[in-house]
């Protein structure tokens, strides 16, 4: 039988090809033909998963982190194109529980990184969203590349997404040198509004309902400065403009095609011939829930599996969709390490050997005499 890998990462725990690997060893039926494919979509582990399919030059980056702390990233080169991680700079798996706050968290970091991607000589940038601990659309990387937002007074705003309720304009031109820039996120929320940035995603950075109601405001406020600056309108309700706080908004303003990142990066690593090829379909990541289903690595590996009639089973540290729902995605079966463990601190503490255990199960459960 052949088998096919693909899960996305175990977010704090393992990235995408470790569980592919742990996955790998744990099957335990040698005649098995097993392809691994660890995926992203745009999110977390994007640089990494690309890396590893395709013959490109990883350059590291110094940028920051989204409180402006030294970070380490890069950029993965391959011909003209370059691949940019915004979780490198704006994770939130950056910043402990306690220092989470979107009214102050900075994109800068991700401006950095497109400046030395634009550095590197590339001509098309492609940047993978998601993952991200801040809110402030994009002000802090337009800063970055020499566009930082100033008040009435022609001053620079202080960093975060809070103050942006000030801004007037832009205190200059995005330095891009004309790169033509992709977008690569599977979230399609716009900026503002019940289903925005700050209203889907805010309280998880760390937001209270509060601070979802200023921070929509800000923002709501700063797409009408933007606009102005480029020459848009509609710019709040764009598809995919909420993505990583509002980054993807502000990659629109500079003219950047929103794609799908797992569909990116699906075309890039051959998902589909994969998938052809396949019997049985193995994917997953660290929580199964509502949002994987809206678009994410699982909801596109299962809806590819079902299309060809192939059973999908789903790998992950907890689930938390009902059965219904994710049959109707193209899931057959779901496991999970919490319930293996029977405990979510060991689930934590030794992902590696439950997805061990769990695929030597599955592969006795699923693989032909």
């Amino acid at each position: 039988m052949r088998v096919l890998i693909c899960p996305d990462k175990f977010a704090g725990t393992l990235s995408a090809p470790e569980v592919a690997r742990a996955v790998a060893d744990g099957w335990s039926v040698p005649s098995d033909e097993l392809v691994l494919r660890p995926i992203a979509d745009g999110g977390p582990g994007f640089v990494e998963v690309l890396a590893a399919a395709l013959d490109g030059r990883r350059i590291e980056v110094r940028t920051v982190d989204p409180l402006g702390r030294p970070a380490r990233g890069e950029i993965l080169l391959t011909g003209g194109t370059a691949y940019v991680e915004s979780a490198q700079a704006c994770g939130l798996h950056l910043l402990t529980a306690e220092e989470r706050n979107p009214g102050t968290t900075t994109s800068y970091g991700l401006g950095l990184l497109l400046a030395a991607a634009v550095e590197s000589g590339a001509t098309r940038v492609v940047v993978g969203l998601g993952g991200s601990a801040v809110n402030d659309a994009g002000a802090g990387m337009l800063a970055a590349l020499g566009a930082a937002p100033i008040d009435a007074a022609g001053y620079a705003l202080p960093y975060g997404g809070a103050p942006l309720i000030t801004a007037v304009a832009l205190g200059g031109v995005p330095r891009l040198r004309q790169v033509a820039l992709v977008a690569a996120t599977d979230v399609d929320n716009p900026l503002t509004g019940l289903h925005g940035a700050s209203n889907v995603f805010g309280p998880q950075k760390g937001a209270t309902r509060e601070d979802v109601l200023r921070l929509d405001a800000a923002l709501e406020h700063f797409s009408g400065v933007l606009e102005k600056a480029f020459d848009l309108e509609g710019l709040a309700s764009r598809p995919g403009g909420g993505a990583a706080g509002g980054l993807g908004a502000a990659l629109i303003a500079l003219g950047a095609q929103v794609t799908s990142g797992i569909g990116l990066v699906g075309d890039l690593i051959g998902l589909n011939a994969e998938l052809d090829a396949a019997d049985l379909v193995i994917t997953g990541e660290g929580s199964f829930d509502h949002q994987s289903l809206r678009g994410k690595v699982v909801a596109g590996i299962a809806a590819g599996a079902r299309d060809r009639g192939l059973p999908c089973v789903v790998l992950a540290g907890r689930n938390e969709t009902g059965h219904r729902e994710a049959s109707a995605a193209g899931v057959t079966e779901t496991h999970t390490l919490v319930e293996h463990f029977g405990s979510v601190g060991q689930a934590m503490a030794e992902p590696a050997r439950g997805l061990r255990e769990l695929a030597e199960r599955i592969s006795r459960q699923w693989s032909r005499p």
